[in-house]
């Protein structure tokens, strides 16, 4: 096995919980200072190619793959873009998720959709529509994520409860796959039903 390239996947995969040394080094079955030793060429090979838009970086003993500071004006002109205007089946399924079962963290996220969805959480951030709102006391600390009050306002939503009872959806076995649009929806729900739709048009914020 390339460890490198196993490294750079598990970073990837991991998204913005990263991981942390112990995990590194458990997940590689390797040593310390190997691992060390990984990140560093990881982060110059990453730095020093120009053609590479991604760098690796720690945050509170945690490494993870993050996009290069240069390109931060590019990828907030493609949040608002028409181009992210409409929100995937996967990123709906996301943030219906998140709105329901708030607080959670990304790999309870993970655990629910049975895949990961580091980059859909990451383009809701961007859209505004999640936001952290601390961080879990089980290890490694992971950021636990909750709607804001522009998905609230967008919804037409005065409080969480407001949401079309769909309970049924997270009674589920271990394992046992999630599709929210197979889920028969109540179409007298006062609630907007844009929300459960994979066309939805989310507009930027004023």
């Amino acid at each position: 096995m390339n460890k490198k390239g196993a490294l750079e996947s598990l970073l990837f995969v991991a998204g913005d919980d990263g991981l942390s040394m112990d995990e590194i080094t458990s997940l590689l079955e390797t040593t310390p200072l190997e691992a060390q030793n990984l990140l560093t060429e990881m982060r110059a090979s990453h730095n020093d190619n120009i053609h590479s838009g991604l760098t690796l970086i720690e945050t509170r003993k945690r490494y993870q793959l993050a996009t290069k500071r240069e390109y931060a004006e590019l990828i907030k002109m493609y949040a608002v873009s028409p181009f992210a205007t409409h929100l995937s089946q996967a990123a709906l399924e996301t943030l219906a998720i998140i709105a329901y079962k708030q607080p959670l963290t990304r790999m309870e996220i993970d655990q629910i959709r049975g895949v990961q969805s580091a980059g859909l959480v990451q383009r809701l951030l961007l859209r505004g529509l999640i936001k952290e709102i601390g961080r879990s006391e089980t290890p490694g600390r992971p950021i636990i994520y909750g709607t804001t009050d522009y998905f609230m306002n967008y919804f037409g939503l005065t409080t969480i409860d407001d949401l079309p009872n769909v309970d049924e959806l997270f009674q589920m076995q271990d394992n046992e796959s999630f599709d929210l649009f197979d889920f028969p929806i109540d179409e007298n729900q006062d609630s907007q039903l844009a929300f459960f739709k994979a066309d939805s048009v989310i507009p930027e914020q004023e």
